[in-house]
């Protein structure tokens, strides 16, 4: 069943919204997300009706918010065929799941070791492993990207990994270039290497359907906000034997099972890597998320990105002097709805500047992803514009005009 992305932006009070007498065309979409009604009444309901610590008291709406919490742990847990909650961890997002498992894997490492990620990363997934190899003598070392500047080099990482990296930390879609990563194929290949397989996938799990199982990964992240959910509360993935073996990072109460004044014993997964009061309703709003991208479904959500990628490559190739960093052609099913574009004569930020008179929310910069913009791309920055399930063709059609009217203001010559 093909989505309705017309009957879905109904439910998105935001994109009522008008700026500068346009109404809004929300296409930063790999940065955040808007929120449906679903999410925001479920979030408002828990601070009407049950708003409580959870896992404290006897009481009727503690016990309530503690099962709707629990509950969308079990709902994050079969969105990604994990095995059970006790494998889902709630952190703030993305960049925290990543910097949790530089801390604790990072413990196990010894100097000379090597961290294996590659250069289309997210700074999420570069800044720790630095960190970490600043602290303890560890070598970082990264896969390039093609000759094509848009996938993955993978005999590069083959060759990698003959020397035997301890971790392989790979994202699986390029918030830059819209690439989708073979992450089956590269955690297969650093398994036979002996490698621990981490998975960036914020720019994936909204996207597409994403099966752990499948996967064979050892630990996976991802972020709320990025699938429609609210800010400050991400996923962390991770087989349990892993996660069982594994010290925790923060220390505080509801991560303990016993404390007395010279040691502490930990509480049970899930909850030994979360410490102090959580979260709550982001973890309750981010399961109603969960439930509206099932009412929509993966697929499908799939589907409709990649038609629109098809259509906005058809009408950008159209315009001289854009130029869209990314695969092209036939190859639009490997990438999601991002992409990142240079206007010869144009500066990115002056482009976004024009895009915004005509109510068009895009991005500019280097998307926290400097050393792809700048070494892989050659560029200092670029503009960028990414899909999702309530945008729709007329939004590409608006990208277009909103393109001649770049040139037209900045005097630029076809």
């Amino acid at each position: 069943m093909a989505l309705d992305a017309e009957r879905i932006r109904k439910d998105f009070p935001i994109l009522e919204s008008v700026y500068n007498g346009k109404k809004l065309v929300y296409l930063d979409n790999a940065a955040t997300t808007q929120k449906p009604r679903q999410v925001i009444d479920r979030i408002s309901e828990y601070y009407r009706t049950y708003n409580a610590n959870i896992h404290r008291g006897m009481y009727a709406i503690s016990v309530k918010a503690t099962e709707e919490y629990v509950r969308s742990k079990e709902m994050a847990a079969k969105f990604i065929n994990a095995g059970s909650y006790r494998e889902i961890i709630y952190t703030r997002n993305t960049t925290e799941s990543l910097n949790v498992l530089a801390l604790a894997l990072g413990e196990k490492l010894s100097r000379g070791d090597t961290v294996l990620i590659s250069t289309m990363e997210h700074h999420s997934n570069i800044v720790p492993w630095q960190m970490l190899a600043r602290r303890k003598g560890i070598a970082l070392e990264y896969v390039d990207v093609a000759e094509d500047k848009s996938s993955l080099d993978m005999e590069g990482l083959k060759a990698k990994l003959e020397r035997k990296p301890k971790i392989v930390s790979m994202t699986m879609a390029s918030n830059v270039l819209g690439t989708v990563n073979d992450a089956k194929a590269i955690t297969r290949l650093a398994h036979g290497a002996g490698a621990t397989v981490i998975l960036d996938g914020a720019q994936h799990v909204p996207h597409m359907r994403t099966d752990v199982k499948e996967l064979g990964c050892d630990f996976l992240a991802f972020s709320s906000h990025k699938m429609l959910g609210p800010s400050g509360i991400g996923v962390l993935y991770g087989k349990e034997e892993l996660l069982e073996s594994m010290e925790p990072v923060l220390g505080g109460g509801d991560m303990i099972r016993s404390v007395d004044f010279q040691s502490s014993t930990w509480n049970e997964l899930p909850w030994k890597f979360e410490a102090g009061t959580s979260n709550i309703e982001g973890g309750i709003g981010f399961g109603a998320a969960i439930e509206y991208l099932n009412g929509i479904g993966m697929d499908n959500v799939k589907a409709h990105e990649d038609e629109l990628t098809a259509y906005a490559l058809k009408r950008f190739s159209e315009i001289k002097g854009m130029k869209v960093h990314g695969l092209k052609g036939d190859r639009f099913g490997e990438r999601i709805g991002v992409m990142s574009f240079s206007i010869d004569g144009a500066h990115p930020h002056d482009i976004a500047q024009v895009f915004d008179s005509e109510g068009i929310a895009i991005r500019a910069g280097h998307h926290c992803a400097m050393p792809l913009v700048t070494s892989v791309l050659n560029e200092d920055s670029v503009a960028r514009m990414s899909f999702y399930v309530y945008n729709g063709k007329e939004d590409i059609d608006k990208v277009v005009d909103a393109v001649r009217k770049v040139k037209a203001v900045l005097k630029i010559k076809d």
